[in-house]
């Protein structure tokens, strides 16, 4: 139903947008620092306005593969992103990796739990678990391999909650609807009084963003326009502001 309502959104803000609107479909862990790196863009480019959509990777590939009128995809992860470039959705040489983050295991500030390694979720005292669903969602895939690298998933998969997109995993560690969850070191900076950081933990998989203009991008122009700002000094200024590192 969510994925349908975000279609039926776009589809409908298509039909008010300007030539110069650049419509950009991003990864939920982008929200904060795209938000104000639009604001940049759009006061460097007088005229032009930036339309934000945001969603786990996977199911903003899907929007686009079903017609979503998108200009450029900011995805989480590689996997997210080799999916829509098999379905041809990539304007050809646009694909650029542009940011790098990692994961944390966070737990609710008011916490008394101290977990100093992944072993410590088999705990009796570590009841419920989140992230997002591996299946789906980028966070997941790095969190559930994770895990299995280090022999300790099939111990706590039992555990889990899984979210539609990492910031409503944020949302029930902060909430304390959990006990512990996975997300990006920078989506507890949006949380920063109701959740803390446990530990960082090592990825097989570096965690690194890619952005793309779209094939089927209506404004061609404007899209490779703010992929190219995404990767300039004053785009890099802004991203490492919410704590996104060089690619």
């Amino acid at each position: 139903m969510l994925k349908k309502l975000c279609l039926v959104t776009l589809l409908a803000a298509a039909g008010l947008a300007n030539a110069a609107d650049i419509t950009v479909s991003a990864a939920a862990s982008l929200t904060n620092a795209f938000r104000e790196l639009s604001q940049a863009y759009e006061a460097a480019n007088p005229g032009d306005k930036v339309l934000l959509n945001f969603a786990a990777s996977d199911a903003l590939v899907q929007q686009i593969s079903k017609g979503a009128p998108v200009d450029v995809f900011a995805s989480a992860d590689q996997e997210a992103m080799d999916k829509a470039e098999g379905m041809k959705l990539l304007a050809a040489g646009t694909r650029h990796n542009f940011v790098s983050n990692s994961v944390v295991l966070i737990t609710p500030s008011t916490s008394t739990l101290a977990l100093k390694t992944l072993g410590d979720l088999r705990g009796a005292d570590v009841k419920r678990i989140t992230t997002g669903n591996p299946a789906s969602v980028p966070i997941g895939r790095y969190t559930k391999q994770a895990l299995e690298k280090a022999g300790v998933w099939s111990n706590v998969e039992t555990k889990f909650i899984f979210g539609t997109s990492v910031r409503q995993s944020l949302d029930y560690v902060a909430r304390g609807e959990v006990d512990a969850g996975f997300v990006y070191a920078t989506d507890v900076g949006a949380q920063k009084d109701k959740v803390k950081a446990q530990f960082t933990v090592p990825t097989e998989t570096p965690v690194t963003y890619p952005i793309s203009a779209l094939s089927g991008a209506a404004n061609a122009k404007g899209a490779r326009q703010f992929v190219d700002f995404t990767l300039s000094s004053t785009g890099q200024a802004i991203l490492a502001k919410y704590g996104f590192g060089r690619p």
